[in-house]
This record gives structure tokens, sequence and C-alpha cells, in this order.
């Protein structure tokens, strides 16, 4: 072993509490460290009894460590349980189809209202020109799935769903469906969580549900959790290792001259 080998140290309280204030992300492609012990006392998944469990999104999380005394890598995969926040219902009328689906245990159907709202197709059509065919696929799953409980497309359901967070926000989003996306998505998460069947969400999307529980907690001044705040931030590393590297340095700038 290169006896210049120096472990990483674990990014210490006020780094992590950086990372949580400004939902940035940090560098390196993974935490190497020698504090064996802080990473072994992590738990593997929170308490959280079956039903609890379905209000959170479960990220994998692979941890590599150091060990002098033996000369070796350690490797371990624990998770990080996301507790899924809602964006809260308001009485303007944007809100009126999610409040209603919400009601009923149901998403927020965009291609189901067109067909029921006349007046608004035109609008929708616009907003939706490139997305209407993804709207209509999820339409139809969840038909099935409430009609005849059939779950083997849910799946598919909720990556429609994640990629449609990306075309918002759009006119007709903020007239008719405002924050229906993180409703939907939340829903299917939790619906795919109830029936015990594994999926996997892309990094940018497990970013926005991080952020969404952070800004909750800050909101809330609930009680820091060391153990969710230290998981997030090997998510981070290990989900977006290049990260500033595209800035230069000074040493960089030696390239120029």
């Amino acid at each position: 072993m290169d006896s210049s080998f120096k472990p990483k140290p674990l990014l210490n309280k006020s780094e992590l509490r950086q990372i949580k204030r400004s939902k940035t992300r940090v560098e390196g492609k993974k935490v190497i460290t020698d504090d064996v012990k802080k990473l072994k006392s992590l738990k593997v998944t929170p308490e959280l009894s079956f039903q609890e469990s379905i209000d959170y999104y479960k990220e994998p999380i692979w941890i590599e460590y150091y060990i002098p005394k033996e000369s070796r890598f350690a490797f371990e995969t624990k998770y990080l349980f996301i507790l899924l926040v809602d964006p809260k219902i308001t009485n303007d009328p944007s809100d009126a189809e999610r409040k209603r689906a919400s009601a009923n245990r149901e998403i927020v159907d965009v291609f189901a209202y067109m067909e029921s709202h006349p007046e608004a197709i035109r609008l929708i059509e616009d907003s939706y020109h490139s997305t209407i065919s993804m709207h209509e696929t999820v339409h139809h799953i969840f038909k099935a799935y409430k009609e005849t409980g059939a779950t083997e497309d849910l799946k598919t359901a909720c990556y429609l769903t994640e990629a449609l967070l990306k075309y918002e926000p759009t006119i007709a989003g903020l007239t008719y469906f405002r924050d229906y996306v993180i409703y939907n998505l939340n829903f299917f998460i939790r619906t795919l969580n109830r029936l015990k069947i594994e999926f996997a969400l892309e990094d940018a999307t497990v970013s926005l549900l991080i952020k969404r529980r952070n800004e909750l907690w800050e909101l809330e001044h609930k009680e820091e959790d060391e153990d969710f705040d230290l998981l997030a931030a090997l998510f981070f590393e290990q989900a977006f290792p290049n990260r500033g590297a595209g800035e230069l340095s000074s040493d960089d700038m030696l390239l120029f001259e």
C-alpha cells in the first residue's frame, strides 16, 4: 500500500450543517475515513414500523472506509430514509384539483381533468403538447390500478411522474394543478412502499426529496438528526462526485500561462 496515503477525514458537524443549510452537494466520490466506530454506529435503517415506513423513500448508501490497523478497505450498505413532504393545500383555485384528489386518495390526473373540463383543453394542450402521451399513460395505469388492482405498471407510472418534474412549472400547472407532480410522486412512492415493490429514483429526484425534508425541519425547528445528515452527505458525495470540477483553481491557471 502507498505509504503516502492519508484517509479523508469524516465530515464534521459544522460541514454537515453547511450542507443542510445551503442544500449544496459536497465534493468527492467516496467518503474514506478511519473513524470506523462512527460509521458503524449509523443505523442500517431507522426504527420504523412498516406502516410508518410507507411515508419514507429509502435510498441505499454505499459506505467505504479504511481500517489502518488492518491495511484494508471495508464496505457496507446502509439506508437513508427520507420523509415524504406533501405540498400544502391552500384555498387558491390552483389547489382545488389537488385538494379533491387528496380527499379521494387519488392522483391529480391531468389527462382525466382535460376530458372532464373541455374549457381547459386548449390551455392544457398548449402547456403539455410534448408530454401529453406521458400524462395519458399515467392516467391509464392509475385507472387500471383503481378499477382492477393491477400493479404491474405502477413503477412505470412513478418513473413517468418523476420525468414530468423536468417540465414544470407550466401555465396549465400554475392555473389548475399547482405542485401536482410532487404530490403525485409522493402518492406513487407510498403506493409502491405499501405494495412492497422495489424501485429506485434518479439522484436529482432524491436530492429534491432531501431538500423538501430539510426545509420542513428548518421551518418547524425540528431536532437535528445527525445520522440523517451524515447519510445525506454521503449520498451527495456518491451521486455528484464531480461537483466543482469545472471551477478553476490557482493551479489550473498555470495551464493558460
